[in-house]
């Protein structure tokens, strides 16, 4: 069955330096994570020297402030860097999604003598980050989290345990966030944590259905003192640190989303188009290439709702129901298109020797990370019609 190479998705960028990031990218995508990403996800193992080449290139810093390691880069950029990394491996493109989202709070909140301190590691010194907000009893009722922080002199006495962490037990820093005060979001306070830290400790890795090489764990602090100077933001203050992180974080989940369902489309075209039955190819008959036609679209729509967003965001805007919207129609399309890319190759799409079943394995997960499509949904419905009456 001959190849028929995936075409590069066009893409509108707006300035050559973009252009150059993209081709960059793309070239990194080709060559060192492609290539393995079907056997290191059958084995499991992480990709930690991906990573490393992502920031020694300057790739996991990249909407942040050069001052301090990043690349000044708009979110309508690095969302599509984003996408491409996660069309060749979601694990490498969620893992930069999630690094950025445990670095957002530090970049944004944290004061100016933190940021010259702890940001050039983060951002380009080798580091990776991980970002802790739920817990095994508080996944989406995260106000209700019960890891506690109690302040001792300078420092604070930092116990409890957080959930579905990825990068869990690899993570050279974790973003936690714990109470420090009364019950509910006004009580929680963000901290900067090292994973070496006396009392931190990971669980072994969830088993998961897809992604087998991105750790996913649960994280233990055991009393982990850390000092003042690394409380984020104020005390209290964590709730809306952490909700602000995840609408920028959101935008992350839908632009890898898209690079998913565009592998898969690829995937589906390139089989179509080689595959012979009843002497043409299968692409010739109009029931398979109106699917094929639909993946496209809603690919496109997914790309134009999550790039619509981020330039929302880049301009300063309110984006926390674009960014909603964006996660919960991109994260459905990769299910679908995942899904219809299996179909397309029929008996060859079960098997493990063609990268569609991963991918379906593997969008699952987007329905669900960052907040579940049935929260993101009531979000959007509370920028429609207020808050719910109880």
């Amino acid at each position: 069955m001959p190849d028929r190479a995936p075409q590069p998705v066009d893409r509108q960028l707006p300035t050559d330096e973009a252009r150059d990031l993209i081709s960059l990218v793309r070239d990194i995508a080709q060559h060192e994570i492609a290539p393995k990403a079907a056997e290191e996800e059958d084995a499991g193992h992480f990709p930690r020297e991906v990573f490393t080449l992502l920031s020694r290139t300057g790739l996991l810093g990249l909407p942040y402030d050069s001052e301090y390691g990043g690349a000044d880069q708009p979110y309508e950029v690095y969302l599509q860097v984003l996408e491409e990394l996660a069309a060749a491996r979601l694990t490498v493109g969620l893992g930069v999604s999630v690094h950025t989202l445990a670095s957002y709070a530090l970049a944004t909140y944290g004061s100016k003598e933190q940021q010259v301190e702890h940001l050039p590691a983060m951002l380009g010194g080798g580091l990776l980050g991980a970002y802790c907000l739920s817990e095994p009893s508080s996944g989406s009722d995260a106000a209700s989290l019960r890891t506690r922080a109690v302040r001792d002199g300078d420092e604070w006495v930092i116990t409890g345990t957080k959930a579905w962490i990825t990068h869990g037990g690899v993570a050279d820093f974790y973003t936690v966030m714990a109470r420090t005060g009364e019950e509910g979001p006004r009580g929680i306070t963000a901290f900067l944590v090292p994973a070496d830290a006396d009392g931190v400790s990971a669980a072994a890795p969830e088993k998961k259905m897809g992604m087998k090489g991105s750790p996913t764990s649960q994280v233990h602090f055991d009393g982990v003192r850390v000092p003042d100077a690394r409380r984020i933001g104020d005390e209290g203050q964590g709730f809306a640190i952490a909700l602000s992180a995840l609408d920028s974080g959101r935008l992350g989940i839908a632009a890898c989303a898209i690079g998913v369902a565009q592998a898969a489309l690829d995937e589906a075209v390139g089989y179509a188009t080689g595959r012979l039955q009843f002497g043409r190819p299968i692409a010739d008959f109009q029931g398979l290439r109106f699917m094929l036609a639909d993946m496209a679209t809603q690919i496109e729509a997914g790309r134009a709702l999550y790039l619509a967003a981020a330039r929302l965001r880049d301009a300063g805007r309110p984006f926390a129901k674009q960014a909603a919207m964006a996660k919960l129609h991109c994260t459905d399309t990769a299910m679908k298109v995942t899904t219809d890319a299996v179909q397309v190759l029929g008996g060859y799409g079960y098997t493990a020797d063609f990268p569609a079943e991963r991918y379906m394995r593997e969008a699952k997960v987007l329905q669900i990370v960052e907040g579940t499509n049935q929260i993101q949904r009531m979000v959007i419905a509370r920028h429609l019609a207020g808050p719910e009456t109880r």
